[in-house]
């Protein structure tokens, strides 16, 4: 029975040549429309998530402050000061850490030869490489022997590096901070820059070895990084450690400010899910205008057969049959446009290729664009639609015609 249905589709497909060919490409652009748009909010998603991968996803900073709040005994306005101890009290209490590093920083004057600037130097344990998500384009990156030895040496961005050596290696090479000899064992690989950021000037020297530049007792930020799916308990859990070192009240923000950036992009991936579903809805519409034209053309195939369904009803064919003989021919129309709509969708993706984002206002921005990202689960969604839309629109006109009366339909010119 199925062989015959399709085979009577095909027939009256081919019969009506020019208006299937119509009825399939505006099914087609409708499921183009639904995957392009379904990959454009995959790809706003996916440049998201590449933004913050640059700087860190699970990463946190806590910064010191000042507290506003009496606690203890103690009056508000007083500064809080980290030290070492404090890191050691955040890897002792929390677990979750899976690098923590103090930092101490400083601009400095860097010179090479007779070349001369100010760069941000960073005295950080060599976990900031984790951390930070840095990336190395050559050499190394300092370890804990050259913290413990405390080694003069030094990575530098990739900025740091174009100024101070230009096209020349930089690698062995010695650079002077402040006045003093640090060799270069690493240059890093270009992150993404907004505007004036200083990211790829940063010149990373060890922790221990800062102390020749700038005194290391007291830190001015303490980043680590964790594994939790429960980001949302970190930062209830740092201030309460911290308030138990310098007695100041938990609840009280300004003392220590806590930056977790999963909290961003929790945000970010929300907005992303808000614009996928507006997407998704809109692309439903553009395919309901191509429903519709289906179903049209679907009425006008039942108007234009009725005496042919009169003759089948009058030979024995049930009504079942006919439904399913309209319905299967729409379907078809429905099926076919839907893989050329892919087939479509997949051509425009690939001849689009990466749509302006974050580039347009940070250098080394490529990765933060948008590209249109066609993912099985957007190809699984469309034809979800696509078969609800086809049976739909189908299933009207062959509603009409399995009812329509055998003798009237004979009558019918």
């Amino acid at each position: 029975m199925l062989r015959d249905l399709l085979q009577e589709a095909y027939t009256a497909m081919r019969h009506n040549r020019r208006r299937t060919a119509l009825t399939m490409l505006g099914m087609a652009w409708g499921i183009a429309t639904v995957v392009m748009l379904l990959a454009y909010g995959d790809g706003f998603g996916q440049a998201c998530a590449n933004i913050f991968a640059n700087f860190g996803t699970k990463l946190v900073i806590v910064v010191p402050g000042k507290t506003s709040m009496q606690a203890g005994g103690q009056k508000s306005g007083v500064a809080v000061r980290f030290t070492q101890e404090d890191v050691d009290a955040l890897a002792t209490n929390l677990p979750q850490i899976t690098h923590i590093t103090p930092e101490v920083g400083k601009q400095t004057n860097v010179q090479y030869e007779n070349r001369v600037f100010t760069f941000p130097v960073s005295g950080n344990n060599p976990d900031v490489y984790d951390i930070r998500s840095l990336k190395l384009g050559v050499g190394r990156f300092y370890n804990m022997e050259d913290q413990v030895q405390r080694g003069r040496v030094a990575v530098i961005g990739s900025e740091a590096k174009d100024k101070l050596f230009s096209g020349r290696n930089a690698l062995g090479e010695h650079i002077r901070l402040d006045g003093i000899s640090f060799e270069v064992v690493g240059v890093l690989a270009a992150k993404m820059q907004e505007g004036n950021d200083d990211i790829n000037r940063v010149v990373y020297v060890p922790f221990s070895t800062m102390s020749d530049l700038k005194s290391t007792h007291y830190l001015n930020t303490i980043w680590f990084n964790y594994q939790t799916p429960e980001y949302q308990k970190i930062e209830p859990a740092v201030r309460t450690i911290l308030a138990g070192q310098h007695k100041f009240n938990e609840s009280d923000r300004e003392a220590v400010r806590v930056f977790n950036l999963m909290n961003q992009l929790h945000q970010f991936e929300i907005i992303t899910l808000g614009l996928k579903i507006l997407m998704g809805f809109i692309g439903t519409l553009t395919l309901g205008i191509g429903g519709v034209g289906l179903m049209n053309i679907m009425l006008v195939s039942v108007t234009q057969r009725t005496r042919e369904i009169g003759v089948q009803k009058a030979l024995g064919a049930r009504r079942r049959y006919i439904l399913m003989q309209f319905l299967a021919e729409a379907l078809t129309i429905t099926f076919i446009g839907g893989v050329l709509g892919v087939v479509l969708a997949y051509v425009v993706a690939l001849s689009v290729g990466r749509l302006t984002l974050y580039s347009a206002f940070a250098k080394n921005g490529e990765a933060g664009d948008i590209r249109l990202i066609i993912q099985p689960a957007t190809l699984i969604a469309s034809t979800v639609i696509l078969g609800a839309v086809g049976l739909i629109s189908g299933m009207i006109p062959a509603l009409r015609a399995s009812r329509l009366d055998p003798i009237e339909s004979l009558r019918h010119e």
